[in-house]
């Protein structure tokens, strides 16, 4: 039964950071206006796991044999409550340095109540990343509170209808990609990308303070754009003839140089790690409300030198992803994750990439259900292990731009993450009034 596979070596990699590095989870976060109460969610669970054979899934087996098993918890639900909606973020944090304890399951909500503020709620869903990404997060995260709203108002459910589990990422990769020609082009590809960085030697933000795996910690600098800001930054990187994505990734890369140059003007080689959606790249295509990992990698390699212009920059991070867009990496790649992995967890004094980013764009959820409104919604995962690695998720809603800078500390400090967060944000709108002139002149 596909319920009960063997987990493939990309959802072995997240099991493995899970269990010797912490955690390594996606952490979906809303502010839901409406009287969302425990009374409601639970329900509302108990129908979504039965709808997701996945979240009636648990991870057993040692390191060499890890599988997925039947016999889930319910969905555990913890209700906290706070003195006002400006702490929600200490939750988030709560969330994203508890590890999964995935013998049991693979996901849990929490309900954040304010004494201040009656009608206003935080709802955090925590999955397992070997069975989400940040589109399915955000996909199921609409479904709890599509049930949420039927069970408030008394609307009958009816019976609900399981999904059918997705297949390992190996059997729905190309078949030249399949079994061991797979693992050919994989190696071929890892060795490509290990050449590519040594010539490169991407420079990082570095360790402010260096400690074990064990005893680091997910931190996270939370920002948004208004619609205004928003809506400009699309349009010039329209007219600009490149992505948001690769704007972002720009300006990030802008912000890490200046700590690195520190005001000097000197050249400084970066790496930008771009997260790439696989679900429009596999056929047939996977739809949004399949729980899965289906996301891979795309490194890209720049040098910023002092005169380098922001939207030159930017369009050279389009181009670079297009370019390896175009070839089998993206798939290879994912194939050879546990071996990045163990990689990476056997050097922790390693720094995967100066920048990385997932940004999963426009997401075309509701806002309103019955009588529950959801006013903000974002996703982050954990990043204790991510070292001097400038790491964000970006989505946009209701016009709205939503950025969450998260951060391994004390390898980097709140400190030097609020004034990176800051610079970052200021890049772009530097960037989109210097289009603005431009079109004035």
């Amino acid at each position: 039964m596909e319920e009960n596979r063997k987990l493939a070596a990309s959802e072995q990699a997240l099991e493995i950071a899970n269990r010797r590095a912490h955690s390594l989870q996606v952490v979906t976060i809303g502010r839901v206006i409406g009287p969302l109460t425990a009374e409601v969610l639970k329900p509302a669970l108990d129908l979504l796991q039965k709808r997701h054979p996945r979240l009636k899934s648990r991870i057993v087996g040692d390191l060499s044999n890890l599988r997925f098993a039947d016999g889930a918890i319910k969905i555990p639900l913890r209700v906290v409550k706070k003195a006002d909606s400006s702490r929600w973020q200490e939750v988030v944090l709560e969330e994203l340095n508890q590890k999964i304890e995935s013998q049991q399951g693979l996901v849990r909500a929490v309900l954040v109540h304010f004494e201040r503020e009656n009608n206003v709620s935080y709802l955090l869903v925590t999955l397992h990343h070997a069975i989400s990404d940040g589109l399915s997060s955000i996909q199921l995260y609409s479904e709890i509170l599509t049930y949420c709203q039927k069970i408030a108002s008394g609307e009958p459910i009816g019976e609900v209808t399981s999904l059918p589990p997705l297949p390992s990422i190996e059997r729905l990769l190309p078949k030249s990609l399949q079994g061991f020609p797979g693992l050919i082009n994989g190696f071929y590809n890892l060795l490509r990308l290990k050449f590519l960085r040594d010539w490169h030697r991407p420079e990082t933000l570095g360790f402010e303070e260096y400690v074990a795996f064990e005893s680091r910690r997910s931190n996270m600098v939370h920002r948004h754009l208004d619609e205004e800001l928003t809506e400009r930054v699309v349009n010039c990187c329209r007219q600009e003839k490149t992505t948001v994505q690769a704007a972002l990734s720009a300006a990030m890369m802008r912000a890490v140089a200046k700590q690195i140059a520190v005001g000097k003007r000197i050249d400084v080689r970066l790496c930008c790690q771009s997260f790439v959606s696989l679900r429009n790249h596999i056929q047939p295509i996977i739809d949004n409300e399949n729980l899965g990992m289906l996301v891979s990698f795309i490194i890209s390699f720049h040098t910023l030198k002092p005169n380098t212009s922001f939207w030159d920059l930017a369009r050279d991070v389009r181009q670079q992803i297009e370019t390896n867009l175009e070839g089998d990496a993206i798939f290879s790649l994912i194939l050879m994750l546990r071996n990045i992995f163990e990689f990476l967890l056997a050097r922790p004094r390693e720094i995967p990439a100066s920048v990385a980013l997932s940004n999963i764009g426009r997401v075309n959820i509701p806002q309103v259900y019955g009588l529950f409104k959801i006013e903000e919604i974002s996703f982050t995962t954990a990043a204790a292990n991510s070292g001097g690695a400038l790491v964000a998720t970006v989505l946009t809603f209701a016009g709205k731009m939503f950025l969450n800078f998260t951060f391994s500390e004390p390898s980097i400090s709140q400190k030097t993450m609020e004034q990176v967060a800051n610079i970052t944000i200021t890049c772009l709108i530097d960037a989109c009034k210097e289009v603005q002139t431009d079109k004035k002149s």
